[in-house]
């Protein structure tokens, strides 16, 4: 196989072979693009394997016998600490793939209490096996979800209001690299936020991940415009703009409102 050239298919399908028959793993599945029905050319593989409790370790090492022997295996990087209980995780860059054909891969305890499976917040994930239906979907908790949302609404406001100002002062000292990295988190990471809550609460703590999806264009329009930032004049204004547009945002979102979107 000439380099550049194993695809995505290949891949997967690889890993299906090698892991359906193992007992000790129970289901196996895709999510992120394939979940949203976004694959394209630069699409990564976001694939998750549930395996017994005691064989996470074996199950890594399965899988990367079975990478290795599509290709050299060019980087792999560990997550050492992840916010989920029975959840590790794992990337990879093959020698023989487009350098965007990351495989993305978590293997969960059979156990563990997430398994990414909710739709409204991972898509419909896309099982390549589930034997015996042992790995069940959970229905998306949404009163304790929109709890979570409210709150945030509430203190998303409250955390503008106390540090935005830091890209003015910045500005008024002329350090102007520390006042753009903070225009860029705080004004703007706050903007996209309160956008996101607005539009698609379900994925208020996305950042800017599925934006060109998820927000209306003119809303990306304008939020592109803001991001390109071309000189110190330019940040000021961009920052003046940015700040009215989120507390504009604020002012016309009803709580209530939020929560039956969510509950519905």
């Amino acid at each position: 196989m000439n380099k550049k050239t194993l695809t995505r298919n290949t891949v997967v399908q690889a890993l299906v072979d090698t892991m359906k028959p193992l007992s000790y793993v129970h289901a196996f599945y895709e999510g992120g693009a394939a979940a949203f029905s976004r694959i394209d050319k630069w699409s990564d593989i976001d694939a998750y394997a549930v395996v017994d409790d005691e064989k996470v370790n074996e199950a890594f090492a399965v899988i990367e016998k079975a990478l290795k022997s599509l290709s050299p295996i060019k980087e792999k990087l560990d997550v050492p600490q992840l916010p989920w209980p029975g959840v590790s995780q794992a990337f990879y860059r093959l020698e023989k793939a487009s350098e965007f054909l990351l495989i993305d891969l978590a293997v969960l305890k059979l156990n563990c209490p997430d398994k990414f499976l909710e739709p409204e917040i991972h898509g419909k994930v896309i099982f390549h096996f589930n034997k015996a239906g042992k790995v069940k979907p959970q229905p998306l908790d949404k009163d304790a979800f929109a709890k979570k949302v409210l709150a945030r609404l509430q203190r998303l406001p409250a955390r503008f209001s106390m540090f935005n100002s830091f890209v003015q002062k910045e500005i008024n000292r002329g350090n102007w690299i520390e006042a753009l990295d903070l225009y860029y988190g705080l004004t703007l990471g706050s903007l996209v936020e309160i956008l996101r809550i607005k539009h698609n609460p379900f994925h208020y703590d996305f950042k800017t991940r599925y934006v060109y999806h998820e927000l209306p264009r003119e809303v990306t329009a304008k939020l592109e415009n803001l991001y390109f930032v071309k000189d110190k004049n330019d940040l000021q204004e961009k920052y003046v703009q940015a700040s009215k547009w989120f507390r504009s945002i604020v002012a016309e979102i009803i709580p209530r409102e939020v929560e039956e979107s969510i509950r519905k």
